[in-house]
């Protein structure tokens, strides 16, 4: 892995919670975008290296609507950015750990992206991305 690439935070709604991180982060938020196979709405900040990703629910089924209901607003992932995603995909499966989704997939901010189960990382959702090319 190369670096954190973003934290991912669920908000119940972008039209407050964007304001209130460019005056937390002192930046403006450079880029919003909707992701509609996932059903959320994202908006990005820039911290230094890594990056803030705020993420909204779209449908009451996506998976930010239903960590929303069940815990609440707050940290929903961390991202780690990769060379080569498949790679790392066999790699980590070989070790044990249980991939949510079998091929990389399309994700925000123009990244190819792959989840890790929390049972299989201490509880932490972590996602993997690439830079689409």
């Amino acid at each position: 892995m190369l670096k954190m690439e973003h934290l991912g935070i669920a908000v119940k709604d972008l039209g407050i919670s964007i304001p209130l991180f460019e005056q937390l982060l002192n930046t403006p938020c450079y880029k919003t975008e909707e992701v509609e196979s996932e059903g959320v709405k994202t908006a990005f900040f820039q911290t230094g290296d890594a990056k803030i990703e705020l993420l909204e629910a779209t449908t009451e089924t996506s998976t930010i609507s239903k960590f929303i209901v069940k815990k609440g607003e707050g940290i929903h992932h961390i991202a780690f950015e990769v060379e080569n995603i498949g790679a790392e995909m066999k790699r980590l499966a070989a070790l044990g750990f249980e991939l949510l989704n079998e091929a990389p997939k399309n994700g925000a901010d123009n990244k190819l992206v792959c989840f890790l189960h929390p049972k299989t990382t201490n509880g932490v959702l972590i996602e993997l991305c690439q830079e689409r090319k």
